[in-house]
Formats: C-alpha cells, structure tokens, sequence
C-alpha cells in the first residue's frame, strides 16, 4: 500500500510545519480529508489557533475554530506524521543574500523527528538547490537516516496569494516535484486531494524551485517598467494611469500597474535567483536594475509629495501627514517587507512624523518590527497631506467628504492628497482644486 493511501485511510499522518499565511490554510485544506498535525515553534500563534483565532485572517476564525488540524508547539508530534510539508518563510538579509535560517532551522526540527518511510516535502521559495543541496545533508544528520533510502523528498512551491480570495490554493494548479518517479507520484496523489485546479508534475527538483523563483521575478520586472514609466510621465505631466488604460485595449498588452512592491515574496525572490547567478559567475543586468527601480519607489513618492507641498505653499518641516495603509498589500494584516515603511522613514529625513492609520494591519507585529504604533481615523485631523498608500477596501470607499474631513475647515490652503494606487477618480479631485498626485 501507498503512503498516498495510508495517508487516505487514516493510517498515518500528514504534518505542516510553520503555520503561517501559507501552511496554515495547506493545514486545513488538509484536514477536511485527512489527519494533519500542525506544528509552530511560535507557542503564542499556536495558542490563537487553538482558540478558534486566526491572526492572519487567511481562512478566518469560524474555520480555524472548526477545523481538524491537531495545532501544537511540541515538535515531538512530528513523529506521528510520515509525510511533512515545510512551509517557513525564507527572507533576505540586510545586503539581500538569502536568509536561509527559517529552513535550515526547519529542517533541523524535521530531521530530529523523522522517521523511516517518510516525505519530507518543501514549500519554501530557494534558488535551485538548496532542497537538495543544503536541507538533506540537515535531514541525514539529524536523523541519521539515508535520504533515497530511509527517507524522500520533493518540492512543491506555495502560490498563495495571501489576502487574495479569488486565487487560493484549491484554484491553482500546484506545481509538485520528487527526487524519483516513485515519490513524484505520491506527492503528486497527495496534493491532489486539496489542488483542485489540478497539479503539474516538474521533471526535477532544481526545476520546480527555479519555476517559483522566476514567477515573482518575473512580475517584479514587470511592476519595475511600469513604475519607470510613471516617473518619465510624471516628468512630461502625462497621467501614467491614462496612458496604461489606452495601451491596455491592445489585446497583448501585459496589464501591470505601478506601485509599491513590498512583501515576502515579489520583493525578495529575485535576490534568491540573482544570488545563485552570482555564484556561478553572470551578474544579472535585467532582474537587479527592475529591484533598484522598486526598491527606490518610496524616496520618489516622498521627493514627489515634498514637490506637491512646495507647490502648495505648504511649509516641509513639521508638516502635519497621514499615512493611510501600512501593510504589504491590500486586505491582509502582513506588514512583513511593506515598502510603506520607506515612506516612513524618506518623510523623517525631512522632520516629519506622519499619522499612520491601518485597521487592517497587525499592529502588535508592526510595533514590533518597526516600533510604530498606528492612530485611529479620529487622528486624521487637519492635515497638509495625505497620502492613500494601501487600497483596504476600507480606503477605497472613502467619499469626497470623508477625505474632505482630513484637512482644515475653512481653510485657503490647497488639499495635497497622494494616491499610490491610483483608486480615487482623478479629475473630481482636481475639480475640487486638490494637489492631487499618483504613480
């Protein structure tokens, strides 16, 4: 019999490990038809499971509350499982190499609890190689198993889009990988039973993990143009959004928009490729110039909005500036990597401290990560400028007299207002004479 059907009957077990944005909804995915373990070295996370509370807002409380995972700190657990699911985040360091330590770590955990006949299976984004190359010989030596014999492993990239309800991991095709034919069907088998959408089996391992590195690549470079051309067209005083919606009638026209590009994945894969390249001796010319573009995105809108001020008769120091949306991207509490902090930190070099307003966000994280604590609506009082930088549905519905609110009543002053993401109607503010600004 299978481990595919061991794992179908209930006669063993599979386990995630790191419930985060990623493994928390593969754990429950799981646990509808199957036994799951789900394991975190972070005892409180775990806790809020338990209590029916999901912190990442991913699957919501209801289905944390009802689910069947088995959440648990206690690594020992592990033992029960034969086919575990890797899934910690994989960041870069200050001088963007990889920052392998959460796997590494990982694998250390796994390795100490790993038992004979098992899958150990990675969904970690890494540059090709470090399934094999790095976690195996971790695995081998805390076990003191012989991987190929005691035990296997595959690799299957994450494609959760965290905070998207449309692209979820039942709805896309889930890319899946084994060291052999043999462990490429039961992953394969195994990951079916929660990818709906279907699974493409990679010829290897260094393939399916070089499939993931280039996706987020891909759409980096590609934000990177657009973001280029919004400060060319900003410099000819063309709308940027204008000309995307004209270009965007040509049937092949690639539909991107300009932005921030933050978060754990977007921003940070392509160090993983890049890094690899380096190593092996080519300097990427195409990849690292779309990073320096993104990377430089929050000095530009910072320069801009000083511009606009100017412009205003505004003075720049101790200007009064609210930040609306902190986190990476819209609809999520994750405010790991937001390029919003770089806002933050450009608007200080001129003597400002903005009011940051995020009801979406994290706020304990945020404090955490970046020592700031967020203000309520109430605060956004008399403002010079505001600056709408997350589309939270919250922000999108706001109404001309909402915004009106933020700034002086009765006041000659001009209304500077920076939207990021270009979601208000452009003209209806310019109308009601703001200084209105978008990438």
């Amino acid at each position: 019999m299978s481990l595919y059907e061991d794992i179908l009957n209930k006669q063993e077990k599979i386990s995630l490990v790191g419930l985060g944005y990623v493994g928390m909804p593969i754990a429950v995915a799981f646990s509808r038809q199957v036994n799951v373990i789900g394991f975190d070295v972070n005892e409180h996370k775990i806790d809020l499971y338990k209590k029916g509370i999901d912190p990442t807002n991913e699957v919501g409380n209801e289905t944390i509350a009802k689910c069947a995972v088995e959440f648990t700190s206690d690594e020992t657990k592990l033992r029960e499982a034969k086919f575990h699911i890797v899934a910690v985040p994989t960041p870069v360091n200050s001088d963007h190499t990889p920052d392998l330590s959460p796997v590494e770590g990982a694998s250390h955990v796994v390795g100490r609890n790993l038992t004979k006949g098992s899958i150990v299976v990675y969904e970690s984004t890494v540059y090709p190689g470090v399934t094999e190359d790095i976690c195996v010989p971790i695995l081998e030596q805390e076990s003191g198993l012989k991987c190929g014999v005691d035990f296997k492993i595959g690799y299957s990239p994450e494609r959760i889009n965290p905070g998207d309800k449309v692209h979820r991991l039942e709805t896309i095709v889930k890319i899946v990988s084994g060291m052999d034919a043999e462990t490429l069907e039961e992953v394969a088998n195994i990951y079916s039973l929660v990818a709906k959408a279907g699974v493409h089996r990679a010829e290897s391992i260094k393939v399916a993990e070089a499939a993931k590195v280039i996706e987020n690549s891909q759409r980096d470079i590609n934000i990177a143009f657009m973001n280029e051309l919004s400060i060319i067209f900003n410099k000819m005083g063309i709308d940027t959004k204008s000309v995307l919606e004209a270009a965007g009638t040509k049937w092949n026209f690639l539909k991107f928009q300009p932005g921030l590009v933050g978060g754990h994945c977007i921003g940070v894969d392509p160090y993983y490729l890049t890094y690899k390249a380096e190593e092996l001796g080519y300097h990427s010319q195409i990849i690292l110039s779309g990073r320096r573009i993104n990377d430089d995105m929050g000095k530009y809108v910072v320069e801009s909005l000083v511009k606009k001020l100017i412009m205003a008769d505004i003075p720049i120091k101790n200007a009064k500036i609210a930040i609306l949306g902190f986190t990476f991207k819209e609809n999520c509490p994750d405010t790991r990597n937001t390029k919003v902090i770089d806002i933050v930190h450009e608007l200080a070099e001129y003597g400002i401290k903005p009011v940051i307003v995020d009801p979406a966000a994290d706020a304990e994280e945020a404090k955490r990560l970046y020592g700031l604590e967020f203000d309520s609506m109430d605060a956004v009082k008399n403002m010079d400028a505001v600056i709408l930088a997350v589309q939270h549905d919250e922000f999108k519905n706001l109404t001309m007299k909402e915004i009106d609110s933020f700034y002086p009543a009765g006041s000659e002053k001009k209304k500077v207002l920076v939207d990021i993401k270009g979601i208000l109607d452009r003209k209806e503010f310019e109308n009601a004479e703001y200084v209105y600004w978008r990438l």
